[in-house]
């Protein structure tokens, strides 16, 4: 059941040499509760590994979500309602439902990282957040802990519904109060069967939908645009080690945007609401100099500025220095404090 001393590079992105004390996978609700019971503490719930920087061994256990079930529930109106194990890898879940004919998550193709990871970050791309389709998540307790009031045990199943999630940007409930204290074993969704709504807003996706020339444009026509978009521009793990992008695009208010528009015109940016902005995080990086920047086997990948790359036999300290340095850099220029979006270990 149980290994010990395994290598953790193949089961994340970055591929850093880290080891775990002790590994093993489950792939069901009731395998998670026996080998949790089991686990050298303290334990780590893997999922795709896409969103992680391990900067040191893990002294415990990792533990894999390799629960890959998938179920269609009811319909109601035009919507499908579909339930989807947490171990499911989130590409292979959308180019499913892209073949179902279900459409609302054709924007988010090729995303790394898991189904039970999506909620935690609410994942989003393109004009599209998981907070879009999101119906509930299923968690386990591995904590216990009071929610609501309500004393939760370890082993107790949690049932964390869309206004109980707290979406923000790249951000969720999962990230801050239940950090740490449950694992997602199961997420519902809301998918569209008919009258889809497609969101081809952003100019990339209007770009290569010309390109492809298609004028009406299906959900699997908008997710093979966006497959070809992430492509040209992001580094494949399997071939470069990387978690996407690693910082958050920040957020300013507008008076920020009215300082910065002085010294920088073309400074891009994205209306939030009539106070915010979003900028670009890679952007300020490729203007603080770091696009293509490489120090050893740690690198800022040359296509996108946002993206850190292992080229190899990177330490995490290697590529955690050079994300503070790139921070420090941005900071230095803009005065804007960019965070990153992965989570560092």
């Amino acid at each position: 059941m149980f290994q010990e001393n395994i290598s953790l590079r193949p089961f994340h992105t970055f591929g850093i040499g880290v080891q775990a004390q002790s590994y093993a996978s489950f792939t069901s609700q009731k395998a998670f509760k026996t080998v949790f019971a089991k686990a050298k503490k303290p334990v780590f719930v893997l999922g795709g590994g896409s969103n992680i920087l391990f900067t040191k061994d893990f002294k415990g256990t990792v533990l894999k979500n390799d629960i890959r079930t998938k179920r269609i529930g009811k319909r109601k109106g035009d919507k499908t309602i579909v339930h989807i194990g947490g171990g499911v890898n989130w590409h292979q879940f959308v180019r499913w439902a892209v073949k179902k004919k279900l459409g609302g998550v054709e924007n988010l193709s090729l995303i790394p990282g898991t189904v039970g990871a999506s909620p935690i970050q609410n994942i989003g791309a393109y004009g599209v957040e998981i907070k879009d389709v999101f119906i509930q998540a299923k968690c386990i307790a591995i904590e216990s802990f009071t929610y609501k009031g309500k004393s939760i045990e370890i082993g107790d199943v949690l049932i964390i519904a869309h206004e109980e999630a707290e979406f923000g940007y790249r951000n969720s409930i999962f990230k801050n109060e239940l950090k740490g204290k449950v694992v997602i074993v199961r997420v519902t969704y809301a998918l569209t069967h008919r009258n889809h709504k497609l969101n081809t807003s952003y100019g990339a996706i209007q770009t290569q939908l010309a390109q492809m020339k298609i004028k009406r444009p299906t959900i699997e026509n908008i997710s093979d645009a966006v497959i070809s978009i992430r492509q040209s521009k992001l580094p494949d793990p399997k071939k470069i080690g990387n978690s996407g992008s690693f910082f958050k695009n920040p957020y300013v208010s507008l008076a920020t945007l009215k300082r910065l528009k002085k010294k920088f015109p073309n400074i891009p940016n994205y209306p939030v609401d009539d106070k915010t902005v979003k900028l670009a995080a890679g952007w300020l990086i490729q203007e603080s100099g770091w696009k293509g920047y490489r120090d050893g086997d740690a690198g800022c990948y040359p296509k996108q500025a946002l993206v850190l790359v292992n080229y190899g036999n990177a330490s995490g300290q290697d590529i955690l220095r050079l994300a503070k340095k790139i921070q420090k850099s941005v900071k230095q220029k803009f005065g804007i404090d960019i965070t990153p979006e992965v989570n560092i270990l």
